[in-house]
């Protein structure tokens, strides 16, 4: 499995017992979604190897407490301490109306309410303290801020994001 195909869901925060066992810290609102895991990707120097899980519960909110097979002493969890975890993109829960996962979007034109089609999403720096879509009008790279003010609709079916952004936004760039 190759990580463009998976997302990140947290990561092996420290051991919890002398047999073996990790918490997983859950990089989601949603903890619950993911209680019962038959198996999850860790990454191990640069690639996603698959662990299979022997049991799992939900720990403190935020962690999972996790027995992977084969793991089974202090030293094999040591070794997992501080990986992260991932899960292929098919198991994120869909979406529906202006809610999106960031890797949807790209590849998507994005219109303006008054200036119409104006370029096509490249990707999404979240970076900054507000995240911004990147972009591409031709050779000219615009950056959007993702406010949820502007955002009109998402419309998956033509692969479009449409938004009524203030006069002179994209002007500055054209």
């Amino acid at each position: 499995m190759r990580k463009e195909e998976c997302f990140y869901l947290g990561k092996i925060a420290k051991k919890f017992s002398f047999k073996g066992e990790v918490l997983i810290y859950l990089d989601t609102d949603e903890p619950e979604l993911y209680e019962n895991l038959e198996s999850v990707f860790v990454e191990h120097n640069k690639h996603l190897v698959p662990f299979f899980i022997e049991t799992s519960s939900l720990h403190k909110n935020d962690f999972l407490r996790v027995r992977f097979e084969d793991v089974n002493t202090e030293e094999d969890a040591d070794a997992l301490v501080g990986n992260g975890i991932y899960l292929p993109l098919t198991m994120l829960p869909k979406l529906t109306g202006n809610k999106f996962y960031f890797h949807e979007v790209i590849g998507f034109e994005i219109e303006d309410k008054r200036l119409g089609v104006f370029g096509k999403i490249t990707s999404i720096n979240d970076s900054t303290a507000q995240p911004l879509f990147e972009v591409l009008n031709g050779e000219v790279e615009i950056l959007v801020p993702m406010i949820d003010h502007f955002l009109v609709k998402i419309d998956r079916e033509n692969k479009k994001v449409i938004m009524d952004l203030p006069e002179g936004l994209i002007e500055m760039y054209l």
